[in-house]
């Protein structure tokens, strides 16, 4: 496939295994900063790890339900996993390879393919059915409610009964010219809508009975006079806390708005194709040269920049209690104070990158590398 045909890998190659892999001209602007030394005050051991097959040109992001651990790789693997021990409760393979994964609710787990198959598997790691969305997905699947969500790569979201596989409805953003190639996830907004983000930089809420819009808005606007210039699109998955909900655009800008209406509270311009974590406090996100910035989620006061990391190729972050948690292109787990962005921790894992968001179950945090390979980490102070 032609990628500049209709979609386009990120020109700041800051996320995903195909962007970092553009990123074959030298530039000293782009030299990852190396990493220095520092006293960490929080002790992070390696507990567990597990294997579960390589990414291969594809994000896969494991995901927790309860205290289990389920994962995905491109060759078709999907595990689960008990998270306070790393053993396999039990490991299935579809005949097929993967482009995205992995979602569940515990009762059914789901995956989806590049030729837009998704593949529902129940808890004992049985196949139960699959069914064909109308394109291909690179975003991890929602399960819950008595659906299962994907989304293509042009922008459609589908929702299929649970039991049956029957689709019951498609949701269809605008088009637009070029959109980046990147996992754009999506997020459960209480019991009746599901928050997603598009290229165009348009954000919505959809109604789960109906695949209605509740409320759409620009995160941000194109700009620019090329095609590339004007490529606006919401990265990463939006976040949700209590009734804010915060996203982020590519060569656009960052912004939280009021979950039930969703009005803009507030916007600064930013730039990210890893997109954001959000607390009770604190939004905190890697810009395109993967400078950590934080900021009051209450009104965007800047809090704290880390550039220490800079033209590492962070991902997607997560905040740990009074920790921001995310991975590089070499593999390290970083743990930078959410309070000041100072570090407090690092990890070595298997070298390769870390680009999806690390999870938490029970006690224990998870990663997954590129390699296909799970770490089960244990912070304590």
């Amino acid at each position: 496939m032609n990628l500049l045909k209709r979609y386009v890998v990120p020109v700041a190659c800051a996320m995903t295994v195909l962007a970092m892999a553009a990123c074959s001209t030298p530039d000293p602007r782009r030299a990852p900063t190396p990493l220095t030394a520092f006293k960490p005050v929080l002790d992070v051991q390696q507990v567990w790890k597990a294997s579960v097959g390589k990414a291969g040109h594809y994000l896969f992001s494991p995901v927790v339900v309860g205290d289990s651990v389920y994962a995905a790789g491109a060759n078709g693997t999907v595990v689960k996993i008990d998270a306070s021990t790393g053993k396999e409760v039990w490991h299935t393979r579809v005949h097929d390879d993967l482009s995205a994964g992995v979602g569940s609710d515990g009762t059914a787990t789901v995956v989806g393919s590049l030729k837009g198959t998704v593949y529902v598997i129940d808890d004992s790691g049985k196949v139960l059915w699959h069914v064909t969305a109308p394109g291909e997905i690179i975003s991890p699947p929602l399960v819950g409610n008595g659906l299962i969500i994907v989304r293509t790569i042009d922008g459609q979201v589908v929702a299929f009964n649970e039991q049956t596989g029957e689709q019951k409805w498609d949701y269809r953003s605008s088009e637009v010219p070029l959109n980046l190639r990147v996992s754009a996830g999506m997020t459960f907004a209480g019991d009746d809508g599901v928050l997603a983000g598009f290229a165009g930089g348009t954000f919505a809420a959809i109604n789960l009975q109906t695949g209605d819009a509740f409320w759409e808005t620009p995160v941000s606007y194109p700009k620019g006079v090329t095609e590339v210039e004007r490529i606006n699109d919401v990265s990463g998955p939006p976040m949700l806390v209590g009734s804010v909900t915060c996203a982020v655009t590519f060569q656009g800008q960052l912004g939280c708005f009021d979950a039930n209406s969703g009005h803009p509270l507030w916007e600064l311009p930013f730039s990210s194709t890893s997109g954001v974590a959000e607390s009770d406090s604190t939004v905190v996100g890697g810009d395109d040269w993967s400078v950590v910035h934080a900021y009051n989620v209450t009104d965007g006061a800047p809090t704290w920049t880390n550039s220490q990391l800079k033209n590492r190729a962070v991902s997607v972050p997560m905040i740990l209690g009074h920790a921001v948690v995310l991975g590089d292109y070499q593999g390290y787990v970083h743990f930078l104070s959410l309070d000041d962005g100072t570090f407090v921790a690092r990890v070595k894992t298997d070298g390769s990158p870390i680009t999806a968001a690390p999870v938490l179950a029970g006690n224990t945090l998870v990663v997954q590398t590129h390699d296909g390979n799970l770490y089960g980490l244990r912070p304590r102070r």
